[in-house]
């Protein structure tokens, strides 16, 4: 199983005029709404890397209704203007139930190494966000909330190194039942560390989770495996092989070489969509058949 590239080229580049995104944009949630695609992006000023200097993140908008063509908001939809924040926001990751967007993302606030949580944020038009704060309070990354309650609970996939964990909640505020439930691979192409791509995705058989893995060499990959429908605890699946790995030269060659990283898929009219990340520099898309998803 392997996602398909719709193009060789980068589908989102920085705009060196803008100088919130100047350097870098990668790692973008993906929406469908109202018949459009609707991508929140990470961006950075001097690239995502401390050899470049105390960058800085903040999140933008862009939309399209083919996946390839985007129209982008000139000003950045969340900025570093809270304190858990004072480096920007990274990494976003969307879902809507009923008639609100819920998104979680990385809070960097940069003090430390380690100083940075997960928080939320909510919307009613994907442009305009109510900050809720820190959710998870500690250090922790790679998280998103199920697009729907199981059991009457909200569910939390997050990151604690160097596994996937899961823990559920009934206010989106305290979360328990923490436990993992992926962990890595000794060998494999995931064997260092692991961590979610975007929300699991509602298919026959289960959860699909599309997620991504390092191996010794610190490249990124994906990989997709499937949790069960009504006990996301359980690992139904997982593949051994990724599903989509560098191979072109601006996933292998960026501010950080050989990285494919997501935040966010859509299944729409038969077809899986996913937004990546290229060397934490440029954004690409890919795809597949949902009849071509197998387990």
């Amino acid at each position: 199983m392997k996602l398909i590239r719709m193009t060789d080229d980068p589908v989102l580049e920085p705009i060196e005029e803008h100088d919130w995104e100047k350097s870098a944009v990668f790692n973008a949630a993906l929406v469908y709404h109202n018949d459009l695609f609707h991508m929140i992006y990470r961006a950075t000023d001097i690239g995502g890397s401390e050899k470049y200097g105390r960058y800085i993140n903040s999140l933008g908008y862009a939309v399209s209704s083919d996946m390839l063509n985007w129209q982008r908001l000139e000003h950045p939809i969340l900025i570093n203007d809270v304190e858990q924040e004072a480096r920007g926001p990274e990494d976003p990751r969307i879902v809507k139930i009923e008639d609100k967007f819920y998104m979680t993302y990385t809070g960097f606030k940069g003090q430390e190494r380690n100083d940075y949580r997960i928080c939320l944020a909510t919307s009613t038009n994907l442009v305009s966000w109510e900050r809720h704060g820190v959710v998870l309070d500690e250090p922790n990354k790679d998280a998103a909330i199920f697009p729907q309650k199981i059991d009457g609970l909200y569910w939390l996939l997050h990151r604690r190194s160097p596994d996937i964990w899961i823990a559920y909640s009934n206010d989106l505020k305290e979360w328990t039942g923490h436990q993992r439930i992926v962990a890595t691979r000794p060998g494999k192409w995931d064997s260092i560390r692991i961590g979610i791509a975007g929300p699991p995705l509602l298919i026959d058989k289960g959860w699909l989770l599309i997620y991504h893995g390092v191996d010794a060499n610190h490249i990124y990959r994906l990989g997709a495996l499937l949790l069960d429908r009504n006990d996301p605890t359980k690992l139904i699946a997982q593949h051994d092989s990724p599903i989509l790995e560098p191979e072109l030269e601006w996933e292998k060659s960026g501010y950080i070489p050989n990285v494919i990283f997501s935040c966010g898929a859509v299944i729409r009219n038969g077809q899986l969509y996913c937004c990546y990340g290229g060397a934490d520099t440029v954004i690409g898309i890919a795809k597949i058949a949902v009849k071509d998803i197998k387990f």
